[in-house]
């Protein structure tokens, strides 16, 4: 492949994810609250009613104002304070351990202890120590002290998924998406911190959903298990946050995931390239709209589509696996379609006069409102536009340019 044919070698491309990044940081940073813990916003960029916070919101608001700092935009650093502030003094169960979901001002809202948010909490503390916070060390103690203790099932080599407040389960749910974000979030902390049981965790992850799961089903990638952690073909839970079937936006993140993976471990393992074109081109080939563009939400456990609604975040992640693809080996087919969802991406999500992508859009494809208020999220797409900017695979965040040189 020619170096001119290559998007994330050129300078006009390289400008405008840098412009986008600079947009989005610019956007959120109304985010920040004058006391404790940070607004949503809707789409002009106003704080929305209502003070609920969850705990992903606080986690990837840290990590993202982490990257835009490494990116060398002034002020991110603000934010990456008052997240880290937050999460000690807010989620934080000082009486029982662990990090609460959800709150309202000073009150609990939901007290759950999800795996999913304790990964982003060590997110956000991996990602606060490349940027030299005085409190990371003490935040990646401790959630992955409790991760270890309350979540990680050695047996498995996996992470179970939630409990009550004082640690009392109360389902035997066991899902893919925790433990996704978990390799996501243990992959940042190994490149923080060199510790290696970090990347061991992942590696045993990967192996079960990549290496064991991934072949058996055709390249797709079943969400939910039960509590021997066999597939749950019938589970059905809420129909955003545990929809049944599969969901290609997680095949396109592991797909990223495991070729993180492959690089910091020395590239030793040949097959996993191959691994995660496979189950990468499967999600492409059975979500892609044809007709109106973008990527279905679900699929069925064969590959039809179940729920059609497209949003943002499967098209971020599909860019950000593309983009790693072609950083490994750039082939034609992996260019026309990062070429294809950049532009799909920029017409239709990107706001390029306000900052920030619209969440979803409608059968015409335009912005609506019907499953998301506002715009209820940086990270994706600060992810999508930021990581094709570094020339590695693996420890991007130490590798980002300067996004304003590289804006100008």
């Amino acid at each position: 492949m020619s170096e001119s044919a290559n998007p994330l070698n050129d300078p006009v491309h390289r400008r405008s994810l840098a412009q986008d990044a600079l947009r989005q940081l610019a956007f959120f940073r109304a985010s920040l609250k004058d006391g404790d813990g940070f607004h949503t916003l809707d789409w002009a960029g106003a704080p929305m009613p209502g003070d609920v916070q969850e705990l992903h919101t606080t986690t990837r608001l840290v990590h993202s104002y982490a990257l835009g700092q490494l990116g060398g935009v002034a002020g991110c650093d603000e934010l990456v304070d008052q997240g880290m502030r937050y999460l000690w003094s807010h989620h934080r169960d000082a009486e029982n351990r662990g990090y609460v979901w959800a709150l309202d001002g000073d009150t609990v809202k939901d007290q759950r202890k999800l795996a999913y948010g304790h990964v982003f909490v060590l997110l956000a503390g991996a990602s606060a120590k490349m940027v030299g916070h005085p409190d990371a060390d003490r935040l990646i103690d401790d959630v992955d002290s409790i991760l270890r203790d309350k979540y990680w099932e050695d047996d498995q080599g996996l992470f179970c998924d939630e409990f009550n407040s004082d640690w009392s389960p109360f389902s035997t749910y066991r899902g893919m998406n925790a433990n996704m974000h978990a390799v996501e979030a243990h992959l940042t902390a190994f490149e923080a911190t060199g510790r290696e049981e970090f990347l061991t965790r992942a590696r045993r992850i990967l192996e079960f959903f990549m290496g064991w799961i991934a072949p058996r089903y055709d390249w797709r990638l079943p969400e939910h298990y039960h509590a021997d952690w066999s597939v749950d073909p019938d589970y059905a839970g809420d129909p955003m946050f545990r929809p049944a079937g599969t969901t290609p936006g997680h095949s396109f993140e592991l797909g990223r995931l495991l070729l993180q993976y492959w690089d910091l471990s020395g590239r030793t393992d040949m097959i996993a390239p191959e691994t995660a074109r496979a189950v990468v081109y499967t999600a492409l080939d059975d979500a892609w709209d044809e007709t109106r563009g973008g990527i279905f939400y679900t699929l069925n456990a064969g590959g039809a589509p179940d729920i059609t609604d497209r949003y943002w975040w499967p098209v971020t992640e599909a860019l950000g696996v593309l983009a790693t693809l072609i950083k490994i080996d750039a082939r034609q087919e992996d260019i026309d379609w990062y070429t294809r969802i950049w532009a799909f991406a920029s017409e239709y999500f990107m706001d390029a006069d306000r900052g920030g992508w619209f969440p979803e859009i409608d059968g015409d494809n335009n912005h609506t409102t019907t499953q998301f208020a506002g715009k209820p999220d940086i990270y994706h797409a600060l992810q999508a536009v930021m990581f094709p900017l570094s020339p590695n695979v693996s420890n991007i965040a130490t590798t980002l340019p300067n996004l304003a040189e590289v804006a100008a």
